[in-house]
């Protein structure tokens, strides 16, 4: 059977509920992330949610920080990887980026490295730990 993926920025706050259930889902009970790190600035994010036929099956955010803009909290639900939700949420989140934004970069768990680089991104920086969790610094060439 066919499946159509979709991302879409969101602000309503029911589809940020169900951004926010993702993240945790992923984040606080697949990985043990503390709570009180993954829930900061959200006001000053701009979210998305990615549907698997309609079904809530991943999230991300990006923000603009004192160096750039920092793309952040890809997660998608188990049930749905392998799917091509992270690569939408990627090109998604990408083409939202206001047209001056120079620099764009990420922390990505050393699993998800690969997916970044089919989008430009290359590692900068030693591997480092992050919530108990290995990371890369990525920078999009």
């Amino acid at each position: 059977m066919p499946v159509t993926v979709k991302a879409n920025k969101v602000t309503d706050p029911a589809d940020l509920e169900k951004v926010f259930a993702i993240r945790r889902e992923v984040f606080v009970d697949e990985q043990n992330c503390p709570p009180e790190l993954e829930w900061e600035f959200e006001d000053e994010s701009t979210h998305f949610l990615a549907t698997v036929n309609g079904d809530p099956a991943g999230a991300s955010r990006w923000r603009k920080t004192d160096k750039g803009y920092k793309l952040e909290r890809f997660a998608v639900l188990q049930k749905f990887r392998g799917m091509g939700v992270g690569q939408e949420l990627v090109k998604t989140v990408l083409n939202d980026l206001p047209a001056d934004a120079a620099y764009v970069y990420m922390h990505a768990q050393i699993q998800a490295v690969s997916l970044y680089e089919k989008f430009g991104f290359e590692k900068t920086g030693p591997e480092f730990e992050e919530a108990g969790i290995r990371h890369y610094k990525m920078v999009r060439s």
